[in-house]
């Protein structure tokens, strides 16, 4: 769920996040529309699911914490959490919360004068796998430690909690009054997960203790033991479980890395993981049989083998092996194909979406002129293709930065800023007095030239990007839109290079896009080029990511914005460029919240400087921002009227587009490979997994095929 600080995600990574049903006076609940893709899992019923097996899931780490309240819990943490510990609120397919009747039996505000109560009344039947009753004396636990009051908890989150006043039984043991200082619209988010007192209780247990192992938990599954050497989490089916026993008996959670899961969907490591666009598109061709280029009559040069090996992406380094290595690594490849035949990709689109952001502390990006060009100048819709038709998902733009549609609050507010226009872009850059084809002092071909770039060289900026380095689409490494292009197609070679058969569905143009326009001749402005700074990770997974910021680089050069492409380091990307504000243009994710009045706000939040004369940017890495903004988040997570709520989110929202500082882009594409005969498991969109329902079909029996969207 949500606990007031949103996990930012890069596009080669996964990370996810968890409002009520706003509906009433001052929103139109119509606008929020349906969700874009639905949920792709093999629905089936529980009595056609085989009782006792182990399912192995692929994870990209295993979690450095088992606490979701620490600053480095991740994405393996919260699957624990959602599997091993009560939340009162889950997620359906719109990504909206609803109660969880093996916790609830109801949770509703009583009272709002003088005092906001929310009365939360128990399921009976729940109880901690130590046999105790889940009661007020948890919920105070979490609350004390939460509420940011007393500093020995090392927590990264206590939005909502800072508003209690204080926590009671009520008329039962089974009832427990939450009473506000302050109106707080968001208090659904709040003890979701709930942990024990025995993990709340004190700082150790709360620092220390719940990192490696939770003794006392209250899921169909129990944590059963965390093994780093062999990168496995192992969850068991809970004895003392009071809901609908679990069909598995136990889930593995393996670390493997992404480029090595189509290798162990293959030999059976694991039977379901999150899969990059080029392993979705290996698994989809060995449905249908790979050819084997050895096969027929005569002997196949090394040659047309190489040329085979390119064209599946097996990389250089096969491609130009001997003939004896050759053969071996493409056999191997064959028997991969052979085993992947039994496993399929089911997709939908994740709660999250990619954004170009826009630095607005310094440089050209600083005026707002300029990033309100940069806005108009983006064809969304076609960046929104590029990614998701090939894969076969819906491709529509993302038109706000704080729901997605199905959501709540959500409405399509770009027209803030403005669609496409090259002409109203031109007049805004002109109006900041960028001057096209005006001189530059000492241009040379290939020098960087724009803004604040030259002033933000260090050490280590420069070991990162490989400085001096000219890159092919493949090396960490730097280059210049447009002055490298000597065959004059705009930038758009390296698409076409991405396109080769076996490369990366998403990384290149459907079929039918219109040609690249003309590059205008470049910007100046006091004998300066604007030329921006667009920083990307270089590793595996990203090539996506990298094609998407080669379109819009060939966008803004019709402008006469010349954009510097500088790939860094995985490791690197976020703490030492995105964070730090080292950057011009990137590209980033954000998960989609249920509970936008608390989670954005630190995310769109005016940067404040602080008594040291640095600025306290919380997670607002374009340092864009306004107190019109700030104070509609305020007023929305002060009201109790759903519907106003929702009303004030849209208007922040399009004060946020209006601003530039980010621009949504594009729902993220979801592709979860799995075993065919593994149900109720998949693609889940915005709906909370039922881990209990999970498992593989029955001998015999049959999954009938659902409509894709």
């Amino acid at each position: 769920m949500s606990h007031g600080r949103r996990s930012v995600t890069a596009f080669f990574t996964a990370g996810v996040l968890a409002v009520p049903f706003l509906a009433g006076c001052g929103a139109d609940e119509d606008e929020a529309g349906k969700p874009l893709a639905g949920q792709d899992i093999a629905p089936v019923a529980r009595d056609l699911v085989a009782d006792g097996s182990i399912l192995k899931w692929a994870v990209d780490a295993v979690p450095a914490t088992l606490n979701t309240f620490q600053a480095d819990a991740d994405t393996g943490t919260n699957r624990i959490a959602q599997a091993v510990l009560p939340s009162l609120f889950r997620l359906d397919a719109g990504g909206r919360p609803v109660p969880n009747p093996a916790y609830l039996e109801s949770a509703k505000v009583i009272e709002t004068e003088p005092r906001q109560v929310v009365l939360y009344k128990l399921n009976q039947q729940a109880v901690w796998s130590d046999g105790r009753e889940i009661g007020a004396s948890d919920f105070l636990a979490q609350w004390r430690a939460l509420s940011g009051k007393n500093t020995a908890y090392w927590t990264a989150r206590n939005a909502g909690y800072d508003r209690i006043a204080k926590i009671e039984r009520g008329a039962s043991d089974l009832q427990v009054r939450v009473t506000f200082a302050r109106p707080y619209a968001d208090w659904k988010s709040l003890f979701s997960p709930l942990y024990p007192k025995e993990v709340m209780g004190t700082p150790e247990a709360f620092n220390d203790e719940a990192r490696r192992r939770l003794k006392v938990t209250a899921g169909p599954f129990t944590v059963d033991k965390v093994d780093t050497a062999d990168k496995d989490v192992v969850l068991s089916r809970n004895p003392r479980w009071w809901g609908r026993s679990a069909k598995l008996s136990e889930i593995v959670l393996h670390a493997v890395p992404r480029d090595k899961r189509a290798e162990a969907l293959a030999d059976g490591s694991v039977d379901v993981a999150d899969v990059d666009p080029a392993d979705a598109q290996r698994i989809g061709l060995a449905a249908h049989g790979t050819a084997n280029p050895m096969q027929g009559s005569g002997r196949t040069s090394v040659k047309k083998l190489r040329a085979w090996a390119l064209a599946h992406d097996f990389g250089a380094d096969a491609a130009r092996a001997g003939e004896n290595k050759l053969h071996k690594a493409i056999a191997e490849y064959l028997d991969e194909q052979l085993a992947l035949r039994d496993v399929e990709v089911r997709r939908s689109l994740e709660p999250a979406y990619t954004q170009l952001a826009l630095n607005g502390s310094e440089g050209p990006l600083a005026d707002d002129r300029v990033r309100r060009a940069v806005a108009r100048a983006l064809d969304r819709k076609e960046l929104a293709r590029l990614v998701l038709t090939p894969l076969g998902l819906p491709a529509v733009p993302v038109g706000s930065h704080l729901a997605l549609s199905g959501q709540a609050a959500y409405a399509d507010d770009s027209g803030a800023v403005g669609g496409q226009d090259t002409k109203e872009a031109q007049a805004l850059l002109a109006d900041a007095g960028w001057v096209s084809g005006g001189p530059i002092k000492g241009a040379k071909k290939g020098e960087k030239a724009a803004g604040a770039e030259s002033d933000r060289e260090g050490k280590q900026g420069k070991q990162d990007r490989g400085e001096g380095e000219k890159s092919d689409g493949g090396r960490d490494g730097e280059y210049i839109v447009g002055e490298d292009d000597k065959n004059g197609d705009g930038g758009d070679r390296h698409l076409a290079q991405e396109g080769r058969n076996g490369g990366v569905p998403g990384a290149y143009a459907p079929k039918g896009t219109a040609a690249a326009a003309a590059p205008a001749a470049p910007l100046a402005k006091d004998g300066k080029a604007l030329t921006l700074r667009f920083v990307l990770p270089s590793g595996a997974g990203s090539e996506t990511l990298n094609s998407v910021a080669e379109r819009i680089s060939a966008m803004l050069e019709r402008l006469g914005i010349r954009t510097t492409i500088i790939k860094v380091s995985d490791e690197s990307y976020f703490k030492d460029h995105i964070a730090s504000g080292d950057y011009d243009l990137a590209l980033y994710s954000w998960p989609s919240s249920a509970f936008p009045a608390t989670d954005d706000r630190p995310v769109y939040a005016k940067p404040v400087p602080a008594a040291d004369g640095s600025v306290n940017v919380e997670q607002n890495y374009t340092r864009v921002g306004t107190d019109q903004v700030d104070q509609l988040f305020d007023e929305a997570a002060a009201t109790l009227d759903e519907g106003k709520a929702v009303s004030l989110i849209r208007k922040a929202d399009a004060r946020i587009w209006a601003a530039a500082g980010s621009i949504p882009l594009y729902q993220r594409p979801q592709l979860v490979a799995v075993r065919k005969n593994l149900v109720n498991v998949g693609a889940f969109g915005f709906q909370t997994p039922v881990y209990e329902d999970m498992g593989f079909l029955k001998k015999g029996a049959k999954i009938s095929p659902s409509p894709k969207n």
